[in-house]
């Protein structure tokens, strides 16, 4: 009699478990902490065209802040020197065509940004 009261013992106990499992993990429903705010939005759309050794960059400026861009060419030949563009401003809607080149082959093109502040007063 002993032997099948703790087989029937052994499956009920068990049952209880797993039953009881989930229940004592889970914790209460926490809400998740709201993601840190985007930053704005501000740099320009540019596309960059190299035709032969002269680097072109296209800019529209969708954002209602001034981007400052500035093209970048890189040479290929070790003797070429390198053209860093003056900076462009381009405001809200604004468009800027910024041309710049190399004695032989381009390398790399790059466009960069910097937001500019507005000045005080205005």
């Amino acid at each position: 009699m002993v032997t099948t009261w703790r087989s029937a013992f052994v499956p009920a106990t068990v049952t209880v478990l797993v039953w009881a499992a989930p229940a004592a993990v889970s914790q209460p429903h926490r809400q998740e902490p709201e993601p840190p705010p985007r930053p704005q939005r501000y740099e320009a759309d540019c596309r960059t065209v190299i035709e032969g050794s002269r680097a072109t960059a296209y800019c529209h400026n969708p954002y209602p802040s001034v981007d400052r861009v500035r093209l970048h060419v890189e040479c290929e030949r070790w003797w070429d020197i390198d053209a860093d563009g003056a900076p462009v401003e381009v405001g809200p809607a604004g468009y800027a065509e910024l041309t710049d080149r190399c004695w032989k082959e381009i390398g790399a093109v790059w466009v960069s940004h910097q937001l500019l502040r507005e000045s005080a007063g205005t």
